[in-house]
């Protein structure tokens, strides 16, 4: 039986990487796709990628009233998933304040408000998943102190809403490096940077968007699965 067959699916951040590999796989799996971001190039590429079978709608998720007038316009649905995100390496003599802020404003305080607007359309039935990362778990020592709080954040965040708003069930992904269009080649081909990251794990590549899909489909599906974080991380957390 086909557990995503005719169940709506929304993603926010969800016209390119992870977030589109997702609705690929959702659709495969007969689903009713809805992708938003703030890139309208971006939503035209992925429409055409997606062969116009996904709904899509331009979305500043940092927005409330931007947010509050998306779920009125999508109405009720089944699965959310978060996957959109701006991110700031700095060390925290380097970088401004300002800057600092963005993050958290970004992944974490646009993940908590776009919950709380759909809340009221969301099935109790349904799911939401969030995205941290491995260094929530392991922080590097090059600027990412930052990363690794607001990941863990948002980790600590899906734990608790997991109780709090039971029936619906709440997971986090915890990816590792993942290739995308801006580092399509082997690591040890692009630069140093990422022949030494691919060292920090035991499966020494990037992952491909698709393998962070298939978590979010497997997390969609186990109706038994909640306030969990999977990481698909290569095996970073054992190094």
């Amino acid at each position: 039986m086909n557990k995503l067959q005719n169940k709506h699916v929304v993603i926010v951040g969800g016209s390119s990487g992870i977030g589109l590999a997702i609705a690929e796989n959702a659709l495969q799996n007969h689903a009713v796709v809805t992708i938003a971001s703030r890139s309208n190039e971006k939503l035209s590429n992925a429409k055409s990628q997606l062969l116009d079978r996904a709904n899509t709608y331009s979305l500043d998720y940092r927005d409330e009233n931007q947010l509050i007038n998306f779920f009125n316009q999508i109405g009720h649905f089944d699965h959310l998933i978060i996957s959109a995100a701006e991110v700031n390496l700095g060390t925290i003599t380097e970088m401004p304040i300002s800057k600092a802020k963005e993050v958290f404003n970004s992944k974490f305080w646009g993940s908590y408000q776009t919950i709380k607007h759909a809340l009221s359309m969301i099935n109790k039935n349904g799911s939401i998943i969030l995205f941290s990362g491995r260094l929530s778990q392991r922080p590097t020592n090059n600027g990412s102190s930052l990363l690794s709080a607001v990941n863990s954040a948002i980790e600590g965040l899906g734990r608790a809403l997991a109780l709090e708003l039971s029936p619906i069930r709440v997971n986090v992904i915890a990816p590792g490096f993942t290739q995308t269009k801006m580092n399509q080649e082997p690591c040890e081909a692009v630069n140093q940077q990422y022949a030494t990251i691919c060292e920090q794990f035991i499966i020494k590549r990037p992952a491909e968007p698709n393998e962070i899909a298939l978590a979010a489909i497997y997390l969609m599906e186990n109706t038994y699965a909640t306030g969990s974080t999977l990481f698909v991380d290569g095996g970073y957390t054992f190094r």
